[in-house]
């Protein structure tokens, strides 16, 4: 029985990974419609690994994911890397390590989202490297490899029982991806969008109820997310969710100068394209708690009030990520190794 098994799983992926229509897959998952608190955690088997200690405010050890459970965080945001190197910091991240801990958060009742670089190390507005393994392809070849790599990371999800809610392809990606073949021109999207839809295709393939998100930076800013989102959409770009980064500190500015533009904005989101939105990466300067938790919940209270419900949530990239073994400004971690009290934000 086993053998069998393991025979009708090799069939379903070479069948999937030759074609580039969907097939559905008898997979199953049970769908959580409450708000999304979640974190960004990638760098924490790195964290673990490198012999790091998370303690509760009490001082005393605990699991890092157990302290954010208790924060009222919900949901893990997990980056893939294709062939990563072993760099603590610029590393990891490969579909083994995302698997194993999508299992632990899955264990702890928590909700996933996996976040495809489509890269061997970091990918985002400023830089969109091809792994160097794909670096020879030409076009039709990538589109493959995006196809192929997708579906092999979610059915090996699948395989251990976990079936993320969301996939996003590509992170932060106003200028294309997997340069220079989906690099955007200009306002000639129409490589990325081929691109966008073969991830599109492979996640569905695994199953239709995951939601695929496209995501960009400057969630305050409309006029980037108009332009961007109607280029893609015009020439047919398939997802179902509009993702937002919103950094102020990357905006030079305080919060209270741009909240009520990111509000706008996610709002016009919705009636423009009748798509859900969500701000997958939030974060603040560590040495400003009180500064970066009234932020958060300022956040959360403008996604929470996109109408119809189209809000979904807010992820807190790498809130774990303490300086000290980072060197990230914007997590929300102490020096003394507990959570800093920005991350009460999240609690209900």
């Amino acid at each position: 029985m086993k053998y069998q098994v393991i025979v009708i799983f090799s069939l379903l992926l070479l069948s999937a990974s030759c074609n580039k229509s969907p097939i559905e897959k008898p997979i199953s998952t049970v769908k959580d419609s409450s708000f999304v608190r979640g974190a960004d955690i990638s760098w924490l088997p790195q964290m673990e690994e490198s012999g790091y200690i998370f303690y509760d405010t009490n001082g005393i050890q605990k699991d890092c994911l157990t302290l954010l459970k208790e924060r009222g965080i919900n949901t893990v945001r997990l980056r893939v890397w294709v062939n990563p190197s072993n760099h603590p910091i610029n590393g990891h991240c490969s579909k083994e390590e995302t698997v194993a801990l999508a299992v632990r958060a899955k264990n702890l009742g928590m909700r996933v989202m996996i976040n495809f670089h489509y890269s061997d190390s970091w990918a985002d507005p400023g830089k969109q490297t091809k792994p160097a393994a794909w670096a020879n392809a030409d076009f039709q070849t990538l589109k493959q490899n995006v196809y192929d790599h997708t579906f092999d990371v979610l059915m090996a999800l699948f395989a251990v029982n976990v079936v993320p809610e969301w996939v996003q392809i590509g992170n932060e990606i106003p200028s294309g991806m997997l340069w220079p073949e989906g690099k955007n021109t200009g306002n000639n999207f129409g490589n990325l969008v081929q691109l966008i839809n073969s991830g599109y295709d492979a996640t569905k393939a695994v199953n239709s109820s995951i939601k695929v998100i496209v995501h960009i930076d400057k969630g305050n800013d409309n006029a980037r997310f108009r332009w961007f989102f109607d280029g893609i959409t015009n020439l047919g770009a398939k997802f179902d969710v509009i993702g937002a980064s919103y950094y102020p500190y990357w905006l030079e500015s305080d919060y209270t100068a741009t909240i009520d533009d990111l509000g706008t904005n996610l709002n016009d989101m919705v009636s423009r394209y009748n798509k859900e939105v969500m701000i997958v990466e939030v974060g603040g300067d560590y040495l400003l708690e009180d500064n970066t938790f009234n932020m958060i919940k300022l956040v959360i209270t403008k996604v929470k009030n996109v109408p119809n419900k189209k809000g979904l949530g807010v992820i807190y990239w790498e809130p774990e990520g303490e300086k000290s073994w980072s060197g990230y400004q914007l997590n929300a971690w102490k020096a003394n190794g507990q959570p800093s009290m920005a991350l009460d934000a999240f609690k209900e």
